[in-house]
Formats: structure tokens, sequence, C-alpha cells
């Protein structure tokens, strides 16, 4: 393969790293990703090239000839991506048109949404903001995005920042005829039929990883795509749930729902912000990226996730 057509956009910035740092650990660490997922890639880039890229010299490793002639043609194709996908160089938030694209997770766009538009109304006046829903995140979702939020837990490739935190809280109706001392058992979360959120194929949530831990395995009831369903699914049935405390906050009253202890540690969750390392210079992104600092700082310390700013 000459023209590299057959490659995704995935390979292609995966190559290119390869064929900078000519080292597999150094070119993950160029686009933020594992050991085993930069091992996977080039193991994939090996077979549709039919050639081994890289081969060793003493203690280093030299690119074949058939890489050193495909490294000006990745090059450029990676320099096309960015042209294509990346903002002027020129930015002022007062007058920029810029639609920005921002991924989250349900539970991240419910508690910063209200404050964050109400930031870019004063600030960026003329600027708008894209939401996607989280999936699985790799380099190039996050050529496409210009940040993504999501678990600091996460094997997320890129740059990140770590934004707010929030503690995970089990769920249940008002009068629960196994909440004895506000409190369920290990027995009660194994038995009682249990709300679980799937956010993505092969993402596991922190609350299910705690249980397996325990050596809990919970009657999965049923399977949300994400916090927000929880409360509404476990409201007026026998089934338990885990949603961030803000959340059971929110809508517990309405619901007539209350939290409840278990004889498990939750964790905290980390909410962070990630963007591709090519990016890292971009003034939009670190505009961006600010506004969300202040965001993520009035949630965390002054309560005001559901309030806008004055």
């Amino acid at each position: 393969m000459d023209d590299l057509r057959g490659i995704d956009l995935n390979l292609i910035v995966a190559l290119d790293a390869i064929l900078t740092e000519r080292n597999l650990t150094r070119a993950g660490d160029a686009i933020g990703l594992t050991q085993p997922a930069m091992s996977g890639a080039a193991a994939k880039l090996r077979v549709l090239l039919n050639d081994p890229i890289l081969i060793r010299s003493g203690r280093t490793s030299e690119l074949t000839p058939r890489a050193q002639t495909l490294q000006p043609v990745v090059r450029q194709a990676v320099a096309e991506i960015g042209r294509t996908l990346t903002l002027r160089p020129r930015f002022d938030p007062a007058t920029t048109e810029r639609r920005f694209q921002l991924t989250a997770s349900d539970y991240a766009l419910a508690v910063m949404t209200a404050p964050l538009l109400d930031l870019f109304a004063r600030e960026a006046p003329h600027a708008s903001v894209e939401f996607a829903p989280l999936s699985a995140l790799d380099p190039v979702d996050l050529l496409r995005e210009d940040v993504a939020i999501a678990s600091a837990s996460r094997d997320v490739p890129g740059k990140r920042q770590s934004l707010f935190s929030d503690t995970m809280v089990c769920i249940v109706r008002r009068g629960h005829p196994r909440l004895r001392g506000g409190a369920l058992t290990a027995d009660d979360l194994a038995q009682l039929p249990y709300v679980q959120v799937n956010f993505a194929d092969g993402v596991v949530m922190y609350a299910d990883d705690v249980l397996a831990a325990a050596g809990i395995r919970p009657r999965v009831a049923r399977g949300v795509p994400g916090f927000l369903p929880v409360p509404w699914a476990v409201a007026g049935t026998d089934m338990f749930g885990f949603v961030p405390a803000r959340l059971a906050e929110r809508y517990g009253e309405a619901l007539d729902l209350v939290t409840a202890e278990i004889p498990v540690p939750l964790p905290v969750l980390v909410e962070s912000a990630f963007w591709h390392p090519s990016r890292s210079s971009d003034p939009a992104v670190l505009w961006l990226l600010g506004i969300l600092r202040t965001v993520a700082e009035r949630i965390e310390f002054a309560g005001e996730a559901d309030q806008p700013a004055h």
C-alpha cells in the first residue's frame, strides 16, 4: 500500500508519531495513547503496510527504507488533517463566530451547561457551542472535538486537566423495604434489582468496579446510557442505582428518593477536560479551557452549577 487510502485516520496519527519518534513508547506519549494501545496500532500498521516500519540498530531503532519513503507523505497527510480540523490562528473571543465542539457526559452537561453558556454570552457573544454525547474517544475524536469532558479514570488519549469532583452515592426510593437505618447491606446489593449505567462499550462505571472488588454481583434489571436516567428509573421501584451526589440532591426531593449508605466505599468522581496534543497552542482551545476552569470552580466551590453567573 503506497497511498495510505486503506489506513483510517487513527492509524495515520499513530504512524506519524512512530515515524517521528522512532520509538513506540515515545510515540504513544506524543499522541496520548497507552503502551498497549500504541503496540496494537503498530501491529495493524505493519500488516497494512507489509513492513516492520522500525528495525533495531544497537540500542535504538531506525526506520525501514519503506518507512523513510512514507514519512513525508504521512506528515503531509497529518498537516492536511490539522488544517481541516483546527481553528484559525487568530482568535478574539469578543468577535469570533467560532462554533466550538464539546463532548461530555450527561452529568457534566447537566451541571456545566447553564454557567458555560452564560459565560459565552458575556465573553464570546457571537460564538456558539455544539454539544455531543460522550462515547469511546480516540486521537481522531479529539481532532474533531475542541474539548472532551470525561472521568479522569477513563483511558482517554491526549492532554488533560482536572475540572471538578463529586462523590458517588447510592439512591433508592424513600421508604424502601430493605432500607434499615438509612443503609443497605451487601446482601441487599446482591439481591435487589440494579440500574446499571452503560456509557459506551468497554467502559465500566466506578461503582461497578467497587462492587466487583467487594465480591458483590448486583442483579442488573435495567441499563441506561448515562447518569441522568438513573433517578427516574429508580423512582417508585425497589431498584437501586448510583449517581453523583449533585444529581441526587437536584432530583431527590422531586422524585422522592433518598441516599443509602452501603458497606463498600464509593470513589470520588473527577471530571477532566481532554484535548488533542496538537491543539495545545491553539488560542481558541486555551480560551475554552480557561472558561471551563471558571465554570468548574463555581461548581466545585460556590455551588452555582445550575445558576447563571451574576
